[in-house]
């Protein structure tokens, strides 16, 4: 079972452990096996993902995502992730799947410790942020019209067989059950700053290979920290969420220097106080400058 982390311990995300937590697989593939025994599920035979066939259910329990992600997010030269939003708001096919992939986890089961329900969970994350952008298209922040905080709150879903926010996906599902920062790496607000979306769906069985890649590549942008003559400029989910990274401004460095690329972790530790942070919350979008 997954212990919650501190900035210094390794990730080691569990493989399913418990048929609870791999019966989102019967809801989520209409018609599939476990789909008309979710109530009798901790009476199945236990899931792994050691077999080939295994693999290929839970791939395609998120196939649809990965197909519209690919569709649509943009790997820049940048190394920013960017989404095409508008092509996408106007492709009423993909929309259709859009609406058609989230609601696939309405009655799931997502209430076990696993891998597949945290690559769930994100997916829902990233998929219903998409959909909020899309349907408010053209907008230069998902925080337009909001003067103080943002729609988290307001953005809602039916996942898991309860109506849940962003803001309790996030807060009061991911970071509470799972305890560990890779989550930031996972979810998309669709902002410049923030992780990228990825341009596959998450995983259970590329799960850790994938998180930890996610947090080099933001950790090794400037977006995530910027050596400065006076010190580092990091992101302010360092010091938004810095009970995530340790608890101090020490741990969120040593966080930095796991993930850094040898160049920047020397130049890190060379200069290790951090001075200022920052984020900018301007559209991931494809058109936008």
């Amino acid at each position: 079972m997954l212990k919650p982390l501190t900035a210094r311990t390794p990730m080691k995300l569990p493989k399913f452990r418990t048929a609870a937590g791999a019966c989102l697989l019967g809801f989520a593939l209409a018609g599939g096996p476990l789909a008309a025994s979710a109530q009798t599920a901790d009476t199945r035979p236990l899931v792994s993902l050691n077999s080939s066939e295994d693999a290929a259910m839970a791939q395609a329990v998120h196939a649809d995502w990965t197909r519209l992600l690919e569709r649509y997010v943009i790997a820049a030269p940048d190394g920013i992730t960017r989404v095409d939003y508008a092509a996408f708001a106007a492709s009423k096919a993909d929309r259709a799947a859009l609406d058609a992939y989230i609601a696939r986890f309405a009655q799931a089961d997502l209430s076990a410790r696993t891998d597949a329900n945290f690559a769930a969970w994100a997916n829902i994350y990233n998929a219903v942020t998409v959909r909020y952008i899309i349907e408010k298209y053209p907008v230069k922040s998902i925080k337009d019209g909001f003067l103080i905080g943002g729609p988290w709150k307001d953005i809602k879903v039916r996942a898991g067989g309860q109506e849940v926010s962003l803001d309790t996906i996030e807060h009061k599902i991911l970071r509470k059950t799972w305890g560990t920062p890779e989550v930031h790496y996972a979810i998309n607000c669709a902002s410049y700053s923030c992780p990228n979306l990825p341009r596959k769906a998450w995983e259970a069985a590329t799960l850790e290979a994938d998180l930890d890649a996610a947090a080099r590549a933001y950790v090794n942008h400037p977006r995530g920290v910027t050596v400065t003559a006076k010190g580092l400029t990091v992101s302010s989910i360092y010091d938004w969420f810095q009970a995530d990274f340790g608890g101090s401004k020490e741990a969120v460095i040593a966080h930095l220097v796991k993930y850094a690329a040898p160049s920047l972790a020397d130049d890190i530790r060379a200069n290790p106080k951090i001075v200022r942070d920052s984020y900018d919350w301007s559209l991931n979008d494809i058109q936008t400058p």
